[in-house]
């Protein structure tokens, strides 16, 4: 996103805007950007929602500064909303974001369109993008029935994170990477996305959900799909759509397991007799040119003692002469930091100096706060409302990505019953995974 560009003229309009999305994220991500100058002249911010409000209650509903006070306006539910905008000024963008339950999704879009809006009129929707691959088609049908495809932003947050949007930059601005990204020369991938907590208050939504469709269909299959997909044609959104739905057609579940920690049932809102997974790890394989070959193993879960969000590329071993002789020379590996830390991590080896032949691994640490400070991370909502007003689709996800991600699943989801595992302690590998020990990344010059 450029760092000076300056929207005028818009409307963002948050439905729901009486809820807590808009109060704890989206006002600030606004307020924000308005502070950055990044949003201009003639801009207003409209809540809508059930509750009553004057424009004044709702500036102190969400505790809203003095610097975006100003833009805040509130109407009640969505009959009348074109025109009340119409009355607040002649708008070339209107932005509208669902902070609404997913279910509603297709009807509000049908009232939307009854209201008048029109071609000037980009939805944000956020996950989940239906519970199943026909749910999904379903919804995107029903979406499209009001609005095209090329007016509808679907979100995932990951996608906005700056370690992720560095991924392709890492594969196709690096010389020294690109030619050896292949199975030829890498062993095997491992994403692994751990929390160190349980569902806490989302017992309700996580117990009809489960992890594999709460983290695995969206953010790391999206994360996956950077990661390998072929160079684009351009960086235009469409292009890099296309090379990361090829990878969605050509990837399949080579094996599964699910878990769910010990007391989980006795959540809140969550069933006595509960067999929602929250802990699943995946053997996929995607079976082109480029990968054949090549596990791709996904690992992620609630209440393991460990919060952080990882991407592994471990190398092949090399042959066994010169200083391999004895096959005990770790392989290569690249760490991509997600969170909570953001950096890249690349391990070599290298002689330990005053010996003559000792050798010892060492690691090239790339932090991103330390490269160009903290204010560089933009808050995800900064990023993708900015885009959103600005007709960027790069950092959304399309009606094809969705119900491909849904497809690839469709085996998986609900198939087994659950194990049991320890609340707060990794599982071992119900696969057998030689996992990379991504906690002794942490740290390091980040």
């Amino acid at each position: 996103m450029p760092q000076n560009t300056t929207v005028t003229d818009s409307a963002i309009v948050i439905l729901g805007a009486s809820g807590d999305l808009a109060k704890r994220k989206l006002v600030p991500a606004l307020d924000s950007l308005k502070q950055a100058g990044r949003i201009g002249a003639n801009c207003v911010i409209v809540g809508s929602g059930r509750k009553e409000f004057t424009d004044e209650e709702f500036r102190l509903h969400l505790e809203a500064s003095e610097s975006i006070a100003s833009l805040l306006h509130y109407h009640a539910g969505i009959d009348g909303l074109k025109d009340y905008l119409v009355g607040l000024g002649d708008f070339r963008t209107i932005i509208v974001f669902f902070s609404l339950p997913p279910k509603v999704y297709a009807d509000t879009a049908a009232a939307l369109e009854a209201e008048g809006f029109g071609k000037q009129t980009r939805i944000i929707v956020e996950k989940p993008f239906g519970y199943d691959l026909e749910s999904a088609r379903e919804l995107n049908r029903r979406l499209s029935e009001h609005f095209p495809e090329e007016q509808i932003y679907r979100i995932d947050h990951y996608l906005a994170k700056e370690a992720v949007q560095n991924i392709l930059v890492f594969r196709f601005a690096n010389s020294l990477f690109y030619p050896v990204w292949n199975s030829g020369y890498i062993e095997s991938i491992q994403i692994n996305a751990t929390e160190d907590i349980g569902v806490g208050t989302r017992g309700a939504y996580f117990d009809g959900a489960g992890v594999i469709r709460d983290m695995v269909q969206n953010h790391l299959m999206q994360m996956l799909s950077l990661l390998t997909m072929e160079a684009p044609v351009s960086l235009d959104p469409e292009d890099i759509r296309t090379q990361k739905i090829n990878v969605l057609k050509a990837l399949e579940v080579v094996r599964f397991s699910r878990g769910q920690y010990e007391g989980y049932r006795g959540e809140p809102m969550v069933a006595e007799d509960s067999e929602t997974e929250t802990f699943a790890e995946l053997e996929m394989r995607i079976r082109n040119f480029r990968w054949e070959g090549t596990p791709i193993y996904v690992r992620t879960g609630k209440a393991l003692g460990r919060k952080g969000t990882e991407i592994g590329i471990r190398f092949k071993q090399l042959p066994r002469l010169l200083y391999n002789s004895a096959g005990d020379l770790n392989p290569n590996r690249i760490i991509f930091q997600i969170q909570p830390t953001t950096g890249i991590v690349i391990d070599h080896t290298v002689k330990v100096p005053g010996t003559d032949r000792d050798i010892a691994q060492s690691r090239l640490d790339f932090c991103l706060n330390d490269a160009f400070g903290p204010p560089v991370v933009e808050d995800a909502y900064q990023r993708l409302l900015m885009d959103a007003l600005e007709g960027d689709r790069t950092l959304y996800v399309s009606a094809g990505e969705t119900e491909l991600a849904w497809k690839v699943l469709r085996d998986v989801l609900d198939a087994t019953a659950p194990f049991i595992y320890r609340r707060g302690r990794m599982p071992d590998s119900p696969l057998g995974v030689d996992w990379i020990d991504f906690a002794g990344y942490e740290g390091g010059s980040c």
